[in-house]
Parts: structure tokens; C-alpha cells; sequence
């Protein structure tokens, strides 16, 4: 299965946005396209989400959008550590 991941470089992008977080696209990336980590759903937004561990070791959430209509292309809408359950 090849999911597309959409990554937008404008200044309100999400690539920015997790920039800001201290994240790149690869670290999301590494969580986000992980088959063997579960999809859970955000308690504060209802979006898709999925906690991993990035190649440095942080443990992060990633937080997306599916494309209505098109369930394998998705936007990251956010990305940032957090404490380990």
C-alpha cells in the first residue's frame, strides 16, 4: 500500500510548522508511514494520529488529514514531542 504524504514548503505550511516543534519531514515520516504502529484518534481534534519513536529518539505525535475520497493521501497537520505514556 503507497500512501502519499503531502508536504508544503509555504510559510504557513506544515513543514514550518514542525520545524517549529523541532521535527523534519523525515521524523514524522518514520512515525507516520510505520505500519507496525497503531492509528489511534486525537482526544482534542478527532483527526487520525500515531505516536513513535524518531531515529534521535524522540517520542512524538503525528497528527493528519486524509484527502476526502482518497484515504491514502495524507496532510501532516502537526507533529511534536511528547511525554512517553
Amino acid at each position: 500500500m503507497n500512501v502519499t504524504v503531502i508536504w508544503d514548503n509555504a510559510r504557513r505550511g506544515n513543514v514550518r510548522h514542525i520545524a517549529k516543534n523541532g521535527l523534519t519531514p523525515a521524523e514524522v515520516e518514520r512515525v507516520l508511514l510505520n505500519p507496525r504502529l497503531p492509528t489511534h484518534v486525537s482526544r482534542s481534534t478527532g483527526r487520525p494520529c500515531k505516536f513513535g519513536r524518531t531515529r534521535t529518539g524522540k517520542y512524538i505525535i503525528v497528527i493528519w488529514d486524509e484527502t476526502p475520497g482518497d484515504p491514502l493521501t495524507i496532510y501532516p497537520v502537526t507533529a511534536y514531542e511528547v511525554a512517553e505514556p
